[in-house]
């Protein structure tokens, strides 16, 4: 039975202890390689002395254009063999030695990182423990003076030869910010570089091989992919390697972030950050919204319109429509074109037949990361499916199901949203007389919710045209102007008062001041009525004695 995992919680698993256990799997070790002769032997080295069994380890270099040619040392792992790739580019090479790989699990291996002694073993216990495994090593960057490679066979302890070295920054940063890619693992694919990484065969197969259209980038670009076949990602600590000397990376980020970001915006869309455009089509769409259409009793030509429609207006615009239907089987009829029993589905081929959003095919794309099956005729509000693709995203569902309606029978028709990773995982660990749907709410989880409450109708609705969203934006945009300038002038109104108060303030304390020194001299004056008072009248008495 196959291990079940949810989300990217691979400590669901128990791989064996280094050395305990016993292996079955082959691994094909793949070393692209252009150059550096002297670094290549010591990744040979590295291999010659792996704990994991030599029968089961085949390592397939491939020479990508060197000059002069590069060859094979005597210390090198016995199933070794030189393959030639004439294409320039890592990517060509990669799927060079793909093509002669026979393992259960390819190993991809720069031919400058020679790999501790336990590294395959430690990545290999993972793939027997699941078969849909892409496993990393922790790789560390040394400047250190090559080593004869004697010396690297033999040593039990490369950090005796290669430290003090630099860690993986980012990759360490990725996994500490995330749990180890447990949590919010939407950035796990991240983890596929292919200095140190292993990946199931059938996995590989089914995500597809390198993008030699890429010139950077391949490496998480392939990991996208992965993620989409259903491929859970695993840091190994154990499985420990050197890098000789630093990475294109480490010595200019910035012009390679430049050149990478170029390329795969159009390929990941989990990259959200580079596509801002509002207006812009995409190679990948970040959603995909199937729409079917029919013969006969089946949605017409205005129910799929309305639908699709209601689609392309909507705020997401990373979004295609795939309509489905017997597109190879629709009838032309030239000469009585009413009376075409494929009228309507005519109609339909016709009126997107230039819309580079929308295509009509047998089936659906399968690259985007979320899949809306939405039945024709039930109209979405302008911002429902941002709704529910942020619902999914939070909740981290591999199905959002969306009620729409519900018959006297109580059968019921409902919207799905689909996430692509989570139905080809259950595809991978689909237990036999199992349902697909339930496969899923055990790996990632399923939600139901009311679709009125989402804002779907089945009612063509008026649509929101470009122009009119222009000028609701610019009255906005006017509006806040107008308020931004009266509360300047608010503002200002408002220091006026401070400052007339503040003068009024001054005013009263000098009046107080005044008051006080009034009173002052009034109590001087009474103290001196009165003194003069007193003596008049001891004046008086003395006269009349």
């Amino acid at each position: 039975m196959t291990a079940r995992i949810v989300g990217n919680d691979y400590r669901s698993l128990t791989p064996p202890e280094l050395g305990a256990w016993t292996p079955s799997l082959r691994v094909s070790v793949v070393i692209p390689a252009y150059g550096d002769q002297d670094k290549l032997d010591l990744a040979l080295a590295g291999l010659a002395g792996q704990s994991y069994p030599a029968e089961l380890t085949e390592v397939i270099v491939v020479d990508n254009g060197s000059e002069p040619p590069l060859r094979l040392p005597e210390l090198r792992p016995p199933g070794t063999r030189l393959v030639t790739c004439p294409v320039p580019g890592r990517a060509h090479a990669r799927n060079a030695g793909l093509r002669e790989a026979g393992g259960d699990v390819i190993h991809w291996l720069d031919s400058d990182v020679v790999l501790d002694r336990r590294s395959v073993e430690a990545h290999m216990r993972w793939h027997h423990a699941a078969p849909y495994l892409v496993v990393t090593g922790y790789l560390r960057f040394t400047p250190a003076a090559l080593p004869a490679p004697e010396v690297v066979a033999a040593a039990d302890d490369l950090a005796k030869l290669f430290e003090p070295a630099e860690p993986h920054a980012w990759l360490v940063d990725l996994i500490e910010r995330t749990d180890g890619l447990t949590d919010n693992p939407g950035r796990a694919f991240s983890l596929h570089v292919g200095g140190a990484t292993s990946v199931n065969a059938a996995l590989l197969a089914q995500a597809g091989p390198m993008d030699t259209d890429l010139i950077l980038g391949q490496d998480t670009e392939m990991g996208y992919r992965l993620a989409q076949a259903g491929a859970v990602f695993v840091p190994e600590p154990l499985a420990r390697a050197f890098h000789l000397g630093p990475t294109m990376r480490m010595r200019g980020k910035a012009p390679i972030d430049r050149v990478s970001h170029a390329f795969v915006a159009d390929r990941i869309p989990a990259y959200r950050w580079l596509r801002s455009h509002p207006n812009r089509n995409w190679k990948v769409p970040y959603l995909e919204v199937v729409v079917e259409a029919g013969r006969d009793r089946g949605p017409g030509y205005d129910e799929v319109r309305a639908t699709v429609d209601a689609v392309l207006a909507g705020t997401v615009p990373d979004v295609a429509v795939t309509i489905v239907g017997p597109w190879d089987d629709v009838r032309a009829e030239g000469r009585a074109p009413l009376r075409n029993p494929d009228l309507d589905l005519v109609l339909i081929r016709g009126h997107y037949a230039h819309e580079p959003r929308v295509r009509t095919a047998s089936g659906a794309r399968g690259a985007a990361p979320y899949r809306l099956r939405l039945p024709a005729g039930w109209v979405p509000g302008e911002d429902s499916l941002a709704r529910l693709l942020d619902l999914a995203g939070d909740g981290g569902y591999g199905l959002v199901s969306v009620l729409l309606a519900e018959g006297p029978g109580r059968e019921v028709v409902a919207a799905r949203l689909e996430r692509t990773a989570a139905f080809a995982r259950a595809a991978i660990v689909l237990r036999e007389d199992e349902d697909l749907d339930d496969a899923v709410e055990d790996t990632f989880g399923t939600f139901w919710v009311d679709g009125q409450t989402y804002g779907f109708t089945a009612e063509a609705r008026p649509l929101t045209g470009r122009r009119s969203a222009y000028r609701a934006r610019a009255e906005a945009e006017a509006e806040v102007a107008r308020l931004t300038k009266e509360v300047e002038r608010l503002r200002g109104q408002v220091l006026r008062w401070r400052e007339e108060s503040g003068r009024w303030r001054k005013s009263a304390v000098e009046l107080r001041r005044e008051v006080g020194a009034l009173r002052k001299e009034l109590a001087a004056a009474r103290k001196v009525v009165q003194y003069g008072l007193l003596s008049s009248v001891k004046r008086v008495i003395t006269r009349r004695r």
